[in-house]
């Protein structure tokens, strides 16, 4: 009985999400994912450009590695992105700095698509355990929208291109922020990714070694998977279908499925954990198992905690509760390598 009126809970959550969302047409937009690359006309060989993106272990790297323009004030951060955009407020990276008083470890916050606020009670109950928190805004959210914007129209859509250069420039200033961090002292950094934010937390823990825990909550390893069977991103499927199959998604958006980065993952040094919802329909259990199970077979050991809940539901307590402690205890643990020994 519970658990019914759960879904029902999840099911109406996700209506309200689907305001605003209108369906668009499919636009390839290669120039923006792949810059300087010859111009293409067509889905097989945006296709070849996303396969030669992947193989390139530069593709996620910062340009310039540019460490001017950071600003500090009252508790907040800003700073220029290294990618740059037609909507001048996303050019600029704001994040919200929760202060632990100590130097000892970081966790940085990507948040989930089209969050409306950042949470201040995850940053306030991990600063008080020693834990400094920062939330980065994402590309085309919070400070960074695009005026006008219903939703991040932008972050993820059914404009390939513009969908690769965001999960990018996300990246991007992921790693500026991270670098900056250790600069500035920090002894250990952890990344916390939440839906949409796992997959930016994922490729940042797969490219970045400064990154020495990753914790993913309600994740898989193919975006093109979970846009084309999530309760979340109906408004892009039905944009793409009658244009291209799921087939198509999966090699265009090669770049951006953790799948291709597990053995980046597993490296010895890199302690992962996984929040899973076993009610998601935003990101359905098979696609994240699949991607549990790849992790596994690269030799990565995962601390991944199940909860009978939705995507939306998570949320609420006590799913939240049980995974707020499970994410402290990971924190709180020891090093990869000792608990691999």
């Amino acid at each position: 009985m519970y658990h019914s009126w759960l879904d029902r809970w999840d099911e109406r959550r996700a209506r309200r999400g689907e305001e605003g969302k209108e369906r668009t047409a499919l636009v390839l937009d290669s120039a923006r994912a792949f810059p300087g690359a010859k111009k293409i006309t067509n889905l097989e060989e945006f296709g070849v450009l996303a396969n030669q993106a992947v193989a390139d272990p530069s593709f996620f790297d910062e340009p310039g590695r540019n460490d001017q323009g950071f600003q500090r004030q009252d508790g907040w951060l800003k700073f220029p992105s290294d990618m740059f955009t037609d909507v001048e407020e996303n050019n600029v990276v704001w994040a919200k700095i929760t202060e632990s008083g100590s130097f000892d470890q970081v966790m940085v916050i990507f948040h989930h698509w089209n969050a409306s606020g950042r949470n201040r009670q995850i940053a306030n109950f991990f600063s008080k355990r020693d834990i400094t928190v920062v939330e980065i805004a994402m590309p085309y959210h919070f400070e960074r929208s695009r005026p006008g914007a219903a939703h991040a129209d932008y972050m993820l859509s059914p404009n390939l291109g513009r969908t690769i250069q965001s999960v990018r420039q996300a990246v991007w200033d992921g790693r500026k922020l991270i670098r900056w961090l250790k600069s500035q002292g920090y002894r250990e950094i952890s990344v916390l990714g939440m839906s949409l934010g796992s997959w930016v937390a994922g490729l940042i823990a797969a490219h970045d070694a400064n990154v020495s825990k990753a914790s993913l909550f309600l994740t898989a390893g193919s975006l093109a998977d979970m846009v084309w069977t999530g309760r979340a991103t109906r408004s892009i499927r039905e944009s793409l279908e009658p244009e291209m199959k799921l087939t198509d998604l999966r090699r265009a958006w090669a770049p951006l499925n953790l799948e291709n980065y597990v053995q980046n993952l597993a490296r010895p040094d890199l302690a992962l954990h996984v929040v899973l919802a076993k009610r998601d329909k935003v990101v359905l259990p098979d696609l994240s198992q699949r991607f549990m199970q790849s992790l596994k077979d690269a030799g990565a050991q995962p601390n991944v905690l199940e909860l009978n809940c939705g995507h939306y539901s998570l949320a609420m307590p006590p799913y939240i509760l049980l995974a707020g402690l499970s994410l402290k205890g990971f924190l709180s643990s020891a090093d990869q390598s000792a608990r691999r020994g």
